[in-house]
């Protein structure tokens, strides 16, 4: 049995044996688990004991006052809080712990709480709204929908704007290599590749906004919105990109009124202090199959309520963000890098025949197709100025429009 005590020097336990010891059994594991003297303790079940300043105010509780009573007559269980104040100094175990100060310095129950974690909900995201290009989450959800058919997960990194008033506008999705399982989402991070976006997305004026991932069916039968293992992936990129306008959205399948599949989307920020919690590393980031899919396990304690616990609910640390669409300035038409298939220079030639009738500056106005070309092209040169006449929609210099014909001829 395990019984928490809270002090001036915040929370600790002690192990029992017998829940039926007396109060006086109890100052004595006290003593020896905890390094405070019997003589010098007073007990309570009440939390203001900490709060009293004099012998004087001390001495008016006592409730656990009689060495005979039994713990368990008056609801001193397995978990319970028994608050401790104690004259003298002691230091207290674990790393960089200075001395506790002596009789008559204080802390107040703010400042015990203080030195934990406290979990809560956080009702406001740091982004009005985030507004999804039409045709880029068309394409997205097709291919998991028609081509994976929600049985195997996908995700990808959002690259768009976001307005001074906190608005978030996606206007493309690049998709990185990846492997995904019915429950698990592996991207193979390629830097180079990653290089070659981040030059694309910086001649567009665009940058990264967020993280889009699916749910597979088999996760619609479990009870949670995004499990341990998504909410750690989330946070991840979250706290990698520095934006708080950063977006996390999710595409999953939902059973409409007359009892088809719609695909449907939904967004979130991932909380403040979901993110703080992550960075200074309390987050478990091994998680086996034995921990529920909806909790979050930290590796010590935190403050949820008023319970101290190593599981938090994985929605503590959702903020949900409504979403819009709106039509974006690149089109969509180009394969899709990372794929089954690999895209190749005949899908340029293709594209190109397809889109004849169009100036040339409209006929490479998507990110993919960019993409394949900045695999040859100068990335410091040729790829921003390419990409600055797509943002643009100026002519394209007639010695680009030469080469990149010539590449697809070359097919």
């Amino acid at each position: 049995m395990m019984i928490r005590i809270r002090s001036r020097d915040g929370l600790e336990r002690i192990t029992i044996d017998n829940p039926h010891i007396t109060i006086a059994q109890l100052k004595t594991l006290i003593e020896s688990q905890l390094r405070v003297p019997v003589q010098n303790q007073t007990l309570s079940t009440n939390q203001n004991l900490l709060l009293a300043k004099t012998l004087e105010d001390i001495a008016r509780f006592t409730d656990m006052s009689n060495p005979q009573t039994l713990v368990s007559s008056i609801g001193i269980a397995h978990g319970s809080i028994v608050y401790l104040a104690y004259e003298g100094e002691r230091t207290v175990a674990g790393p960089n712990v200075k001395p506790a100060g002596s009789f008559g310095r204080k802390m107040t129950i703010e400042d015990l709480i203080a030195k934990q974690m406290r979990v809560t909900r956080q009702e406001n995201p740091h982004c009005e709204l985030v507004s999804f290009d039409r045709d880029t989450a068309n394409v997205f959800q097709n291919y998991v929908n028609e081509s994976l058919a929600f049985a195997v997960k996908r995700g990808g990194i959002m690259y768009g704007t976001v307005s001074p008033e906190g608005k978030v506008e996606v206007d493309f999705i690049y998709e990185p290599p990846q492997q995904g399982t019915e429950d698990n989402l592996l991207l193979l991070r390629d830097p180079d590749e990653e290089n070659l976006v981040e030059a694309i997305a910086l001649g567009l004026g665009m940058r990264k906004v967020g993280f889009i991932f699916t749910q597979t069916i088999s996760q619609k039968k479990k009870d949670y919105t995004m499990s341990n293992a998504e909410i750690l992936q989330a946070t991840e990129l979250h706290g990698q990109s520095e934006l708080k306008e950063w977006v996390t959205a999710m595409v999953k399948l939902e059973v409409n009124e007359d009892g088809g599949a719609d695909v449907h989307f939904e967004a979130f920020q991932m909380s403040d202090m979901c993110i703080r919690l992550y960075k200074e590393g309390w987050f478990e980031t091994e998680i086996g199959e034995e921990v529920d899919p909806k909790l979050s396990r930290m590796k010590k304690d935190v403050v949820v309520g008023v319970k101290d616990t190593r599981e938090v609910d994985n929605d503590f640390f959702l903020v949900v963000v409504k979403i819009f669409d709106h039509q974006g300035p690149l089109s969509t038409t180009f394969p899709v890098e990372n794929r089954n298939s690999p895209v190749t220079m005949k899908a340029l030639k293709t594209h190109l025949d397809r889109t004849k009738t169009l100036s040339f500056v409209k006929r490479i106005s998507d990110f993919h197709l960019l993409l394949l070309l900045a695999r040859i092209l100068d990335v410091n040169a040729d790829v921003p100025a390419l990409a600055v006449c797509v943002q643009t929609q100026t002519s394209v210099p007639e010695g680009y429009q030469l080469l990149i014909e010539s590449l697809a001829s070359a097919s």
